[in-house]
């Protein structure tokens, strides 16, 4: 691998765009290639084994590509697969976990609560992260089927969207929390509509902008920042049909982008 290959990342679908945005805002001479698994979207669902499975099929299409790192934009992907990836691709492996240790840090009615995947809950990484803080703070969590299926969609069923967070969030609300973390990377799409409903004294944290920023730290100590002006490229590839792929991912990267068949 060279400064100059591209960075590759990946998640079930539409959702690590949100992570894809922040990586090109801080590294905008990087080249970049993403896939998203939506015809086997959501992994929420799904078990382990599964996630493995497609996991591992993404790292040996990346490694085919000669990516010089890989990010796992998707907490389930990164919960149920990443520390296998890092033992078998030797490559740096950048993964996800939900955003407890700044809301920790934020709250101050000692209550958090954590919207997600019901693989992400049910995760060991994630009953590990909580259980480091769980002694401090009360963290409730709320899985939340159908969000994902929603922002997969061509054109989103706004509606049907508030009305599934109404039902997710009020529990969260009426046990006074202060902070909601959004534990999957599709729900960074919802947060307007997710700050509407918590209201203006609640604060609403992701680890987008974390987990660009450890790209940018472990890219600089191995020296393989690219420094070249004029190789900037960005690919979009998708497991889902490429026609219908094309819309929705031009729709939440904000312009018209061409989607390749993976």
């Amino acid at each position: 691998m060279s400064s100059s290959s591209k960075i590759g990342v990946f998640d079930s679908g539409v959702g690590g765009l949100s992570i894809l945005e922040k990586i090109h805002r801080l590294l905008p001479r990087e080249s970049l290639l993403y896939v998203a698994d939506s015809a086997f979207a959501p992994y929420g669902p799904k078990g382990n084994e599964f996630i493995i499975q497609r996991s591992r099929h993404m790292m040996e299409f990346f490694m085919s590509q000669q990516v010089k790192a890989v990010v796992v934009a998707c907490n389930t992907a990164t919960a149920a697969a990443v520390a296998l990836m890092r033992e078998e691709y030797g490559l740096p492996i950048i993964g996800m976990e939900p955003a407890l240790k700044p809301a920790a840090s934020a709250t101050t009615t000692g209550v958090i609560g954590v919207l997600a995947t019901e693989g992400t809950l049910a995760s060991d990484k994630f009953v590990d992260l909580r259980s480091r803080f769980e002694g401090d703070i009360e963290i409730i969590t709320m899985p939340c089927p159908g969000l994902v299926e929603h922002i997969e969609q061509i054109v989103p069923d706004a509606a049907a969207i508030n009305q599934l967070l109404q039902k997710y969030m009020s529990p969260l609300l009426e046990k006074n929390v202060d902070t909601i973390v959004l534990g999957c990377t599709h729900y960074s799409f919802l947060t307007q509509q997710i700050k509407q409903i918590a209201g203006k004294d609640i604060a609403i944290v992701d680890t987008d902008d974390a987990v660009a920023r450890r790209l940018y730290s472990v890219l600089e100590e191995a020296d393989l920042l690219n420094q070249e002006d004029d190789s900037l490229e960005i690919v979009f590839y998708s497991s889902g049909e490429p026609g219908e792929q094309k819309k929705v991912i031009s729709r939440c990267w904000g312009k018209q982008v061409e989607v390749l068949f993976f």
